[in-house]
């Protein structure tokens, strides 16, 4: 994978039985997230880390024999929403170093997006709210 002029942080392929047997490849620099496929016919994705929202961490038995995992990122990305890292050697040390590098990026870009609930909009009151019975006084006034 041939990224010029950027800090590779980190750089692995996906693996079979922990053997690098893949043409599929993956890189961390300070600012994005690099995916590499297909051997004759490459194609470069890549993430920008400050649109990340969540990385999720999968382990099977099979991948926990041999010491590798799959990380699954989602991001605000068009074209590439879902970002799948699949059977990654150290995937608890990468999970790290991509939320570590998400949160460099938001905070460099001044980015922050509100995680809000619907929860917190309701009030989960079923009775009638105060102004609903001031209103109610006011028509009966009539």
């Amino acid at each position: 994978m041939a990224i010029k002029g950027k800090n590779i942080k980190w750089k692995d392929r996906k693996r079979f039985l922990r053997m690098p047997l893949s043409f599929t490849r993956y890189a961390l620099s300070d600012d994005r997230l690099f995916l590499q496929t297909g051997v004759f016919n490459l194609k470069d994705e890549e993430v920008v880390l400050y649109r990340v929202r969540d990385i999720g961490l999968k382990r099977n038995f099979g991948q926990r024999l041999f010491g590798v995992g799959t990380l699954t990122i989602q991001s605000s990305d068009r074209s590439m929403p879902t970002l799948v890292l699949k059977n990654i050697k150290d995937p608890y040390k990468v999970k790290e170093m991509i939320h570590d590098g998400v949160e460099e990026m938001k905070i460099r870009r001044k980015v922050r997006i509100g995680e809000y609930s619907t929860s917190l909009l309701d009030d989960h009151d079923d009775e009638d709210d105060d102004l609903d019975d001031l209103h109610d006084d006011e028509d009966d006034d009539d």
